[in-house]
């Protein structure tokens, strides 16, 4: 019975290991990794942009 188990699952295994079709996957993952690094690692000056200009807005309209 083990014998018979194991001729019926080892072509599955040798296939996975073989495939390489979640190998674009992972370096898309790895991809948008970098993007999302990028950008939490530039919002500090992005915020601090947009509250300086929404500040001279308010000013503006105030005065």
């Amino acid at each position: 019975m083990l014998d018979y188990m194991k001729a019926l699952i080892t072509p599955f295994i040798s296939k996975f290991i073989k495939d390489e079709d979640g190998q674009g996957m992972v370096e898309y993952a790895l991809i948008i990794a970098v993007i999302a690094l990028v950008v939490v690692l530039a919002m500090p000056a992005v915020t601090d942009a947009i509250s300086d200009l929404f500040d001279r807005i308010a000013e503006a309209l105030a005065g």
